[in-house]
């Protein structure tokens, strides 16, 4: 049936829930990943993105295991580590391993070739890829990585991203800013959205409540009208927190 005008703006504007299970899952053996948007072998025309937002693969990969050397262009792309140790290697010279608190962004740019790793042999790695479409082609590629602490991150959201690279944060090329906080009994943080811009949030792990609905890990909200957005009542949580351009879908607008 189809929806009134109205009908389907208020569907639009409401704060509208992805459950974790809803995600595309691929099971490759060493590697177990879940996709909140379209994939690799998954698609799902309702999750191609949003705003520029293009990926958030939610990645375990098995001790002594990883990705190959492989190629990307014009993308903005971030790893955050959960659990376990990343190793890092890229053909412009870079090479690290990541832990939880670390987050790093690669701007691929005109082009540029990396693998990522398990840093361990007996060990899994957990973490979180995620893409965001860039707001310039061609681009000189670039690499950075920074340690937030949990310290840093307890009890509030903390800027990770932005474009400028305000407040320490990690630059990107593109009118996004992300956040990430940790929540556990009595910590409570508000965010409140600009006027035209959208969010999105991500529960990396745990259990939160978002403007007292109840969410857990691997949950994903899309967020499109300009409101307060309270986290509170957290079990061991870890959010992100995407603040993005007013766009359905990833682009160059």
């Amino acid at each position: 049936m189809e929806l009134a005008p109205s009908a389907r703006l208020e569907r639009r504007i409401a704060m509208q829930i992805t459950q974790a299970n809803d995600r595309g899952y691929a099971n490759h053996g060493w590697l177990k990943s879940r996709h909140t948007f379209s994939f690799g072998g998954y698609y799902n025309p309702e999750q191609i993105g949003f705003s520029d937002l293009r990926v958030i693969n939610d990645d375990r990969v098995d001790g002594g295991e990883g990705f190959g050397t492989h190629p990307h262009r014009d993308m903005e792309i971030f790893s955050y580590v959960l659990e376990g140790a990343l190793a890092h290697r890229d053909t412009m010279g870079n090479g690290s391993t990541i832990r939880p608190g670390d987050v790093q962004m690669m701007s691929a740019g005109s082009g540029v070739a990396h693998s990522e790793f398990n840093g361990s042999r007996d060990e899994l790695v957990h973490f979180l890829q995620i893409w965001i479409v860039p707001n310039v082609r061609g681009a000189t590629p670039r690499y950075g990585e920074r340690n937030f602490s949990a310290d840093d991150k307890r009890g509030r959201l903390r800027l990770i991203i932005s474009p400028e690279g305000n407040e320490g944060s990690l630059e990107v090329r593109q009118d996004v800013k992300v956040y990430a906080g940790l929540f556990d009994g009595a910590e409570a943080a508000t965010f409140t959205m600009p006027e035209n811009r959208y969010a999105y949030v991500h529960v990396a792990r745990g259990e939160v409540e978002l403007n007292g609905q109840k969410l857990v890990e691997g949950d994903g909200v899309r967020i499109r009208e300009s409101q307060a957005l309270s986290f509170a009542n957290g079990r061991d949580s870890e959010v992100l927190l995407f603040d993005l351009r007013p766009y359905e879908l990833p682009g160059l607008q």
